[in-house]
Parts: structure tokens; sequence; C-alpha cells
């Protein structure tokens, strides 16, 4: 019993000795988050609300760029499509289908992100830094987060496009669209959007905990998991090479969604071989590449903002469970 006794002693005075330590709240890094499912859920659509609100004029911008045949603009250029919207209606044209997408972003992103720390924390059990179980966590999180925001996401770039002639607004374009094209029409883009999200999502969770766990290998003094210029850094990094490795399937996404609005071509299916080949007829290779230029400008301060809006909520939720536990304990 001594011995036992001394073992016990030596074994809590060991630097790594964790007297609060349970296996079930280990999320896939070397943190202990213990947060509830719906905390997850509040986290993640705080920060996806923060960071499409923060970044829709560029968001806009794209999505006129990519749009071929889009009314008033049909030049690719960034400063040509800002500055076209501007003349012909004001900084308002900017923020236009903004409700369709807090309708759609903040519930989307509360799945996201839900289901990619729950995913990541059963898959990487054994292994905390598994690049795969990352990337594998990320593709679930988005074929369910698609399957939430892609009938909002569609509105969104329909009331991007159009004038007030077109839709009067979320609610009319969504009864119309539902009355002239059916429903399938509000998932005509589902498949090549998840097609498109999914190596998205896995080159950018793979490269995000990579970065984040670089930065913190090459300063490890200075820089720690719990510092938002970590979850800032990484997440900028990876979602600018994610962004531009998917911009071709982002534009074939954007017609799907855009068909019949402002002069965009209609298509006979949803196939993404004819949308491609219809691209390219009209502009070549290079219309596949449309809009890459905003899309990085878009992803990477985005992501930036969505991490760090995302750790910081959680911190907050952490700091929550950790007050409720200590007044249950006194």
């Amino acid at each position: 019993m001594a011995t036992d006794a001394a073992a016990t002693t030596k074994f809590q005075n060991h630097a790594d000795f964790r007297p609060d330590f349970h296996p079930e709240k280990i999320s896939s890094t070397t943190s202990f988050d213990g947060l509830h499912f719906w905390q997850y859920m509040i986290s993640g659509s705080i920060a996806g609300l923060v960071e499409h609100m923060a970044m829709f004029p560029v968001d806009t911008v794209k999505t006129h760029m990519q749009a071929i045949g889009s009314c008033p603009i049909k030049s690719v250029s960034v400063t040509h499509v800002l500055n076209s919207l501007l003349k012909s209606e004001g900084p308002a044209a900017l923020y236009r289908g903004v409700a369709a997408m807090a309708l759609g972003a903040g519930p989307a992103h509360a799945v996201h992100f839900s289901f990619y720390e729950v995913c990541k924390k059963h898959l990487s059990r054994d292994n905390p830094n598994s690049s795969i179980a990352h990337a594998v966590s990320g593709v679930c999180a988005t074929i369910a987060s698609d399957a939430v925001f892609t009938p909002m996401d569609m509105v969104k770039q329909r009331l991007q496009l159009g004038s007030d002639s077109v839709y009067k607004g979320v609610w009319d374009c969504v009864k119309r669209v539902g009355r002239e094209e059916g429903f399938g029409a509000f998932y005509a883009s589902y498949r090549t959007t998840v097609l498109m999200n999914a190596p998205f999502t896995a080159v950018y969770f793979t490269i995000y905990e990579a970065a984040k766990k670089g930065l913190m290998e090459i300063s490890p003094d200075s820089v720690n998991d719990e510092r938002w210029v970590v979850h800032a850094t990484a997440g900028a990094a990876a979602g600018a090479l994610a962004a531009a490795v998917t911009t071709p399937l982002d534009v074939v996404k954007t017609q799907l969604q855009c068909q019949g609005v402002c002069g965009c071509d209609r298509f006979k299916s949803g196939s993404i071989g004819d949308v491609i080949k219809a691209i390219v007829q009209k502009d070549g290779y290079r219309g596949l590449m449309r809009g890459w230029i905003p899309r990085m400008l878009f992803h990477s301060p985005a992501a930036a903002i969505s991490w760090s809006t995302y750790e910081a909520s959680k911190s907050f939720f952490q700091k929550l469970n950790s007050n409720s536990n200590s007044d249950n304990v006194t």
C-alpha cells in the first residue's frame, strides 16, 4: 500500500498529470474542449454569420464575374465589375441577397462545425494529428452543411445578379423559383457543390491543421493553440489555396444556380460536363477560372475570420462550463 501511495504521488507530481482528464472529452487536437454539441453549433453559426457578412461584397463581385452574360456586366476584371456595380446601383448593389445569405449561412455553419468536431473526435481518437482524419471529417461536415445551405445560396446568387425588376426579395425569389422551375431548382447545383466543396474542405482542413501545428512548432514559447492569431493565420493560408484549386467547379456551380437570370444560359440537364462545355465554347478554358481572384480574396480572410471567431466562441463556452462546474463543486 505504501508503494502504491508513493507511486501515485510521484505520478501526480509529473508535469503531464491532468486530474481533470476525461477520454470522452478529447477533441482531435491535444486540447480538451469538453463542449456540448449545441455549443459547437452556436459557435459555428456565429462564425459563419460573421465571416459571410464581412466578406459579402467580395462574394457579390465574384458571382458577377462567374455568371457569363450577367447583366449589366460582361467583363471579367475585378475593378470593372466593382465600378460597374457602384455606378449602376451604388454601394447597396454589393449587399443584394445578404438576407438570403444570413438565413442559410447560420444554420449551415452550425451543422458544418458541429459535424466536423464530432467526426474529428471519433476518427482521430488514436492519432490526434491525423491528416486523413481531419480531411475525412471536413468532407463529412461539408456534405451535411451543403444540404442546408444550397437552396439559400441559389437564392442569394440570383438576388446578387438581378435587379428589383427580376426578384423583389428573398421570399419572392423562393416563390417564383418554386412555381416556375420546381423544387429541384433549389438543389440543381448540389452535386456540383459537394464535388467542389469535398476537395476544397479536404485541402482546407488538412492545410489548416498542418499550418497550425507548424506555427506552434516554430515558436512554441510565444505561440499556443489558444491564440487567435494561430487560427487566423492557418485559416487564411488554407482558405487561399483551397479556393484557387476548386475555382472551376465554383464557376459551374454559379452557372447552374443562376440559370435564366440576367441572360445566363439555361441547361437541359445538371450535367457538370455540359456546363463546362458551354463555358469553354463561350470563353475558352480561361472561363473556368473566372472569379479566381475575388474567390481567393474572399476565402483567405473569410477563413481567418471564421476560425478565429469560432475558436473565440468555443473559448467563451469553455469558460462558461468551467465556471458552472466550479459552482457545482462548491
